[in-house]
């Protein structure tokens, strides 16, 4: 379960490359992986400004791992609640493994985000403005992009969160649902009292942590 915490992390990581200057709106959410048909995954998001937490839901009854990502450190924090453990690592190390993260990233126009999403390295790839749509009971403006092989993938942004609700590529799909607006508990994204800080051993790069 933690495994697939990091890996939907990884959606938010790149978003270290655009601009996060700009106010916005805290909120909760599901996360809901549609990659495979029929059992999605799901996880908790938490925003607060400048930090994003994602946890999954069906942990079991001792609770499972978190990531919280601090985009102004540019940090990422990997919790392992079984183990009592934490682990920190630069959030772009995670972003980097995931090529199909790109599908997620914050815009100062939703209108207009193309320019926003050439910049985070997709020179080159078309993008452009599909017209507005429904996703979930929220407005949303759609995107069509094309990479340099001509694989095609589609993001939907929210106007008022400026950030995706939904998403879908050749080797990814899903949707935020359940949003809930509202300030986030700061606790939230502090490291909880009484875990430990797992060190990686020098050489060691690829290490997974302990299960």
């Amino acid at each position: 379960m933690l495994q697939w915490t990091a890996r939907i992390s990884c959606f938010f990581a790149l978003m270290l490359a655009a601009s996060f200057v700009l106010a916005q709106t805290e909120f909760s959410g599901e996360i809901v992986d549609l990659q495979k048909a029929g059992t999605p995954s799901q996880a908790k998001m938490y925003f607060a400004k400048d930090k994003i937490r994602i946890e999954p839901q069906n942990s079991g009854p001792r609770g499972g791992g978190a990531v919280i990502m601090n985009f102004a450190t540019q940090t990422a924090i990997v919790l392992m609640a079984q183990q009592h453990m934490y682990m920190e690592m630069p959030a772009q190390a995670q972003g980097q493994r995931m090529s199909y993260a790109s599908a997620f990233f914050w815009t100062g126009d939703v209108e207009n985000a193309c320019g926003d999403w050439q910049k985070m390295g997709h020179q080159g790839n078309s993008c452009h403005k599909v017209g507005s749509e429904t996703v979930n009971g929220r407005s949303a403006v759609k995107y069509e992009t094309t990479n340099s092989s001509g694989e095609v993938s589609h993001f939907w942004l929210d106007p008022k969160l400026r950030f995706p609700v939904k998403w879908e590529g050749k080797n990814s799909g899903g949707e935020l649902r359940q949003i809930q607006e509202g300030t986030q508990p700061a606790s939230l994204f502090e490291i909880p009292a009484g875990f430990t800080k797992f060190e990686m051993p020098a050489g060691m790069g690829g290490m997974q942590p302990p299960h």
